[in-house]
This record gives structure tokens, C-alpha cells and sequence, in this order.
């Protein structure tokens, strides 16, 4: 997808009338409700994927301050072009006096997504200010029980934005645009067997850093026709020993496009390794880059399974993605 569509496509949603929501109006986030008497209007907001999906619903002028961005974190022209006046307020992780501070009334974050289980920033901590807080869906599995990541998450989060900011047809084009896109590639790749085996790639040099089933890149991987090899690790993203890698000898290695390093950087850390030498991807050299915004939960996860398709089954998909 190129800049100039995803430019239209905002330009499309935001022209959009809006819907009004019913308030008081309560939405499920992890395993509590919230309730609102009135669209927030002071949005802090964690990470560049949620912000993405606060842009792509046209809700840029909500946005006050954001958080967790760092210079080596990749993101997209567009998503800057739209912050453009907007300061940041943590490279990292916000205080509590961070946020009251900038009189926010809706920090929209996720655990290890802004938010520590036990630590000094949740919703429990921000209740008494008046702040609350709407949690990233895939990042509930650190507060609740959990089977697996599913889009169903990224589908639910824009749904519950739509009614908490009274822009449900932004919301409902958005989901359909992506469940279009994606089922396209799903009776694609249908009966497409044996399912390649796909190792995420993180960072990390001593242990690398993955994603496991509660994760999403492991419904990225599926609905691309892939086989997560880390899908027995119950947990999201995470750290794994190099021998399990060896012992589940991925065909495919899909390098994240973020960090200190560049994906080439770590293309060649990977194959300096002699531990992976007999590793099949290693010997064919047969990696997949995607940025950081397309393989957390976002819009930009549809264009990640596009992606992810036609380099699994290039012979489904001649020329239909770049």
C-alpha cells in the first residue's frame, strides 16, 4: 500500500459523518468495564501503533501528548507528518505526574505497552484523577487468561475507539477494509500445505527476543499461511534460547524493522551465527522484513499479511505485493 492510498484512505474516513454513541456508554477493556459520560477529549496515547490507530479514525486533534517513542523506533512518514505540534512526554514509559500534568482524560496504553503489571502507571493508580484508561486488547494476556492473539483483538479495539469517540463509521470502515484485504489472502493461501515454518526475529543476541501464540504476529503468520514456530510458547513477546530456534528449524526468518539496528544489521548477525548454520532459512537465506507498525496491533496488519503472503507462497501471489 502506498503512502499516497493510505493518505486518501484518511482523507476518505475523515470526511465520514459521525455517529453519535450513546453515553453513558461502557466498553470491555481486558477484564473490566469503563465507563465514559462523553467522548474523551484529552488523548495521551503509548507506542506508535496505538497512535496509528487514533490517526487512521481521524482522531488526531484528541491527541495531546504521546509516549513511547524513541528515535530508533520505526514509523511511518505520515503517522510524523499528523503529530506534527504534538510533543512527546516520555521516550519511555509516563509518570502519573506526567499525565496530570498535561490534563489528560484518556491514556490509551496496553501492559509492557506503557503500563507494568504492578507498577506505578495502571488503571487502578489513574481511577482517583479522573484518568482512564482503555488497554491494548492483544496485551491483556498479562492480566487475564488468554488461548491465543487473534485480529478479533485489533477488530475489537477499533470497534470500542469508534463508540468511545462517537466515530463508529470510521471504525466499522476501517475493520471491513481489513477483513476484505485479508480474506482475500486467506482463500488464497487455503489449501496451500505444509504451512512454512516462520521464526520472528525481534533483537537480542545472546537470547533473541520472539513472539509466542499471544502474540499477534502469531494471527499474522497464520492468516498469511505460515507456521508460527514459537506457537507452543505461551506468552506474547518474549525471550527464547537460540536451541529451541535450532530445534524448530524455521524455513522462514521474518526480521522486525525497528531499533538501534537495521534489518540488515541483524540479517548478517543471523547469519554469522554458527549455532544456526544448518538451520534451513539460514541456508537458503530466506528472510521477510516488516516494520514495527506493521507487526503490532494496527490498521498496517492487513498490509503485514499481504506482505507475509506472497513471500511464503511467492507462486499464489506473482507481482500482487512489493
Amino acid at each position: 500500500m502506498t503512502v499516497r492510498y493510505l493518505i486518501g484512505l484518511l482523507a476518505l474516513l475523515t470526511a465520514l459523518p459521525a455517529m453519535a454513541s450513546d453515553f453513558p456508554l461502557s466498553v470491555r477493556s481486558c477484564d473490566r468495564n469503563i465507563t465514559f459520560t462523553q467522548p474523551p477529549q484529552r488523548v495521551v496515547v503509548h507506542d506508535v501503533n496505538m497512535t496509528a490507530m487514533l490517526l487512521h479514525l481521524g482522531l488526531g486533534e484528541h491527541i495531546i501528548g504521546y509516549t513511547g517513542f524513541t528515535a530508533s523506533k520505526h514509523r511511518d512518514p505520515w503517522v510524523d507528518a499528523a503529530l506534527q505540534g504534538v510533543p512527546p512526554l516520555a521516550s519511555r514509559y509516563p509518570a502519573i505526574e506526567t499525565l496530570l500534568a498535561a490534563e489528560t482524560d484518556l491514556f490509551f496504553a496496553g501492559w509492557n505497552y506503557g503500563m507494568q503489571v504492578g507498577g506505578p502507571v495502571t488503571p487502578s493508580t489513574l481511577a482517583p484523577f479522573g484518568i482512564s484508561v482503555y488497554e491494548l486488547s492483544e496485551s491483556c494476556s498479562w492480566v487475564m487468561a488468554q488461548q491465543r492473539a487473534s485480529l478479533d483483538d485489533v477488530y475489537r479495539d477499533l470497534g470500542n475507539l469508534g463508540r468511545i469517540f462517537s466515530v463508529e463509521p470510521q471504525a466499522d470502515a476501517l475493520i471491513a477494509n481489513m477483513r476484505t484485504r485479508i480474506g482475500d489472502v486467506q482463500r488464497r493461501v487455503e489449501h496451500a500445505q505444509p504451512a512454512p515454518r516462520v521464526f520472528l526475529y525481534d533483537s537480542g543476541e545472546d537470547r533473541p527476543t520472539t513472539s509466542g501464540r499471544l502474540g499477534v504476529p502469531q494471527a499474522l503468520i497464520e492468516a498469511a499461511g505460515g507456521r508460527n514456530v514459537m506457537e507452543d510458547v505461551s506468552a506474547s513477546w518474549t525471550q527464547v534460547n537460540w536451541e529451541s530456534v535450532v530445534e524448530r528449524d524455521p524455513q522462514v526468518i521474518l526480521i522486525v524493522d525497528y531499533g538501534p539496528s537495521t534489518w540488515q544489521q541483524k540479517r548478517d548477525f543471523l547469519l554469522r551465527q554458527p549455532a544456526l548454520k544448518d538451520v534451513q532459512a539460514i541456508r537458503e537465506q530466506r528472510f521477510i522484513v516488516l516494520t514495527y507498525l506493521e507487526v503490532t496491533p494496527a490498521v498496517e496488519n492487513a498490509l503485514a499479511i499481504e506482505k507475509l503472503s506472497a513471500a511464503l507462497h511467492p507462486q499464489l501471489f506473482q507481482g500482487a505485493v512489493q
